[in-house]
């Protein structure tokens, strides 16, 4: 026994010798090693980066900071905050003192304020080839060649001018780019109102010099060229795209999408993403989903627009390629160019069919939509299928209730669309109300779904208006006030002016003018939208699609010969037993 227990000693000193003088086996356990810095050492570091640096000269000197090590990937998170502010800047140290990683002011809260290219549509469609091909050949399509000096290339001009701010944006200077957003916005504004509330403001529409065949030609290659970028593009599908067949899933499956987004919480069924984040998580539903909890943030029309893909091209429950997503923005932006076809054809002929439908394929950010499949062509293309029909009231009010249950702003087109070639009558008014109605009804009725329909009202509000109202965004002008940061102006205050201002706008519209074509509608629309898109705290260049149309068509558009000029003698003349209809142009389509 004592022999046997010596040897037994003698083996494990062997062991343990042999052990410590051999070499790493690769992939086996070994302690990890304590960080090679510290932490006062670190944060010094990250605080002279010269970006982080010139932020923090913003604030009171000495701010609050800390700094945690990951012994797996041997680098340092540092962490820096300063009183009402909160968080004002973080980023990433390696070990040996090198700055990986430096975020600051909105870039800490918002990732997709930190220039990431191709994080919206793809690296392409914002590479300076593409965008600048498709800004040409949208100039150079609808300028008009024997006045290139007219106030219509100003216009053009100005449409692409947003091109500048976004690229400020894909450089992660997000304070810049939503400041270079705004004259533009506010002169197609003006320029839009100018011309719906004064009939002799535009005097006479542009117009396109090249043949009809080459504008439906150009179009043509364009839609397939866009239209091929979506197919290749398998992972460019935002949040919000994401979020419509999320949506859809649930509504066939018999929920609402209100409160039953996936969230990020419960088992991880799936691998962490580059953010050390993992998405996949089993839901309630007891399927492995990736989560999107602010998903149900639209109307219910966002949702059911992609109920049909869903149903036919499903969904695994992950935010992989998403077909159904890709479908649903493809459909809806041929659905928008087709609509300005007919209405181009329907109010001023072939050239301004092809006309319309040129500068939707053309304009580079009904592009950049398309490739990032939003939900963001839906509302303008109702609302360009209801200005086709606008001589219909029921038609008009359905669609337009369809379009604000897609995107709330479309609802402050109610008033105008309402009072439009209506005479103040009650019965078109009526016939207004009544297909705005039932169009509101068809889109809520989801709510039934759900078990309590008075809880899922007040869910629908919690989840959408309500988060609207009380968002947070540096995306704008008007919400820089809560980084409480020297030099950076807080309007929160100017906001409410332009809020209430939009307000007043809308309901104006509905009595003046008075007499209304479809120059006026066309005008007045764009100018509406405008109007509230310049006063929202969240704005995006994914918006700018809901307006395009309406730009054009007040740009292009002929004057409806139906809208007589005033005349004082006229008032008092007795009615036409048969009235042309507003819309009506010579060779237009009844």
């Amino acid at each position: 026994m004592v022999l046997a227990l010596g040897t037994l000693v003698a083996g494990f000193a062997l062991c343990g010798g042999a052990l410590a003088e051999s070499p790493t086996v690769p992939g086996a356990f070994q302690p990890r090693a304590a960080p090679r810095l510290t932490e006062q050492a670190v944060v010094a570091t990250f605080v002279k980066v010269p970006k982080v640096a010139d932020w923090l000269d913003r604030y009171p000197a000495h701010p609050s900071t800390d700094a945690t090590f990951d012994r797996a990937t041997r680098t340092w998170t540092v962490y820096v905050w300063s009183g009402d502010a909160g968080e004002i800047a973080t980023g990433t140290v390696s070990d040996r003192g090198g700055v990986t990683e430096a975020w600051t002011g909105p870039q800490v809260a918002w990732k997709m304020a930190r220039g990431r290219p191709g994080a919206f549509g793809g690296k392409l469609i914002t590479s300076w080839p593409v965008w600048l091909g498709l800004s040409l050949a949208f100039l150079l399509g609808l300028v008009d060649l024997r006045r290139p000096l007219s106030v219509a290339t100003v216009d053009l001009l100005v449409l692409l001018s947003f091109g500048v701010s976004l690229a400020f944006f894909n450089r992660g200077e997000v304070f810049q780019s939503a400041a270079l957003a705004v004259p533009p916005l506010a002169y197609l504004l003006l320029r839009t109102g100018w011309i719906g509330f004064r009939r002799r403001a535009r005097p006479r529409p542009a117009v396109t010099r090249w043949p009809v065949w080459v504008l439906a030609a150009a179009t043509l290659f364009l839609v397939g060229f866009r239209v091929g970028l979506n197919v290749e593009g398998k992972g460019t599908v935002i949040d919000v795209g994401y979020a419509g067949v999320i949506g859809a899933d649930r509504i066939v499956h018999g929920q609402a999408p209100y409160g039953h987004m996936p969230v990020e919480v419960g088992k991880a069924c799936g691998p962490k993403g580059s953010d050390g984040e993992i998405r996949d998580r089993i839901q309630t539903n007891g399927r492995c989903e990736s989560a999107n909890p602010s998903g149900d943030t639209y109307g219910p029309v966002a949702y059911l627009a992609y109920v049909p893909a869903v149903l036919t091209l499903g969904w695994s429950g992950r935010w992989d390629s998403l077909p159904a997503a890709h479908a649903t923005a493809i459909a809806f932006d041929l659905l928008a160019l087709l609509g300005l076809v007919l209405v181009g054809v329907r109010f001023g002929g072939p050239r301004l069919g092809a006309t319309l439908a040129f500068g939707w394929a053309a304009y580079p950010f009904t592009t950049y939509v398309l490739l990032s499949n939003t939900n963001d062509a839906i509302m303008p293309a109702l609302l360009v299928w209801g200005f086709w029909l606008a001589s219909s009231p029921v038609a008009r009010g359905a669609t337009t209730a369809l379009a604000g249950w897609t995107k709330f702003a479309a609802l402050a087109l109610a008033p105008l669309w309402l009072t439009y070639r209506s005479r103040r009558s009650p019965a078109q008014m009526t016939r207004f109300a009544a297909g705005f109605a039932a169009a509101t009804l068809a889109a809520f009725s989801i709510l039934l779904l759900e078990p309590s329909l008075l809880d899922a009202i007040r869910t629908f509000w919690d989840r959408t208006l309500g988060f609207q109202i009380d968002r947070d965004s540096p995306f704008s002008i008007w919400d820089w006030g809560q980084y409480h940061a020297g030099g950076i102006p807080d309007l929160a205050s100017l906001q409410t002016v332009v809020q209430v201002g939009t307000i007043v706008l809308s309901l104006a519209v509905a009595v003046v003018p008075r007499d209304k074509g479809p120059l006026e509608l066309a005008a007045l629309t764009a100018t509406v939208l405008l109007a509230v898109e310049l006063s929202l705290t969240h704005w995006f260049y994914l918006y700018l699609p809901w307006v395009l149309p309406f730009v054009l068509l007040a740009v292009y558009l002929p004057r409806a010969r139906g809208v007589p000029e005033p005349v004082p003698e006229a008032a008092h003349a007795p009615p036409r037993a048969d009235p042309e209809p507003a819309g009506w142009v010579p060779g237009a389509t009844p």
